[in-house]
């Protein structure tokens, strides 16, 4: 197998593209290199890639002004700029929709998407959302490689245990390349 390469100042930007690495090794890294450590690991990856290219700090990505909330929510409250998932809007959904309301990626990207319609617009299709999720299997965001990974090897091998999907994912994270699942990584069960 393969050994990871160390993550340190030498590596090549294009060898460090290539290996998966956890978000607290690229934080550690921007911290011991005095890069910004804030952002997804998406954009870490890009911070850190540009600093072995270029030995220069790519800064942060400014953050949006967050609009504040209304000081009271209701269905006709207007979905501000910027939306920020609040618990203040947390308790106004799950007043509405029930208990089992909780902000999935899908939800919170329709909020982000659609300022300027209401709150009982958004409860509609947070309910849509829900129902298509329902129907089929729902989008995995990029940055959860490790989710990706474990429902697609599932989909492809019902019959394995978690155990033996975890064991491949490590063997999967240890090569350069794709993270995505391949029947070949069933090879790190044989070993």
């Amino acid at each position: 197998m393969n050994e990871r390469p160390e993550l340190d100042r030498q590596l090549d930007s294009a060898v460090f593209r290539e290996y998966y690495y956890l978000k607290e090794e690229l934080v550690r890294f921007c911290h011991e290199n005095g890069l910004p450590t804030s952002g997804g690991k998406q954009e870490l990856t890009e911070r850190i890639a540009h600093y072995l290219e270029t030995g220069k700090v790519l800064p942060s990505a400014p953050k949006p002004k967050k609009s504040g909330a209304p000081a009271e929510i209701t269905g006709d409250s207007i979905i501000e700029e910027n939306f920020a998932c609040t618990e203040k809007h947390r308790a106004f959904f799950k007043s509405v929709i029930g208990k089992g309301f909780s902000f999935n990626v899908p939800f919170q990207k329709w909020l982000k998407a659609n300022a300027g319609k209401t709150m009982n617009d958004a409860v509609a299709a947070y309910l849509v959302i829900m129902e298509e999720k329902k129907r089929g299997k729902s989008e995995i965001g990029s940055q959860f490689e490790y989710n990706t990974y474990i429902r697609d090897f599932f989909a492809d091998n019902p019959g394995l245990a978690l155990n033996e999907a975890i064991k491949c994912w490590k063997y999967k994270k240890s090569l350069p390349g794709s993270n995505r699942y391949e029947r070949g990584d069933l090879e790190a069960l044989k070993r």
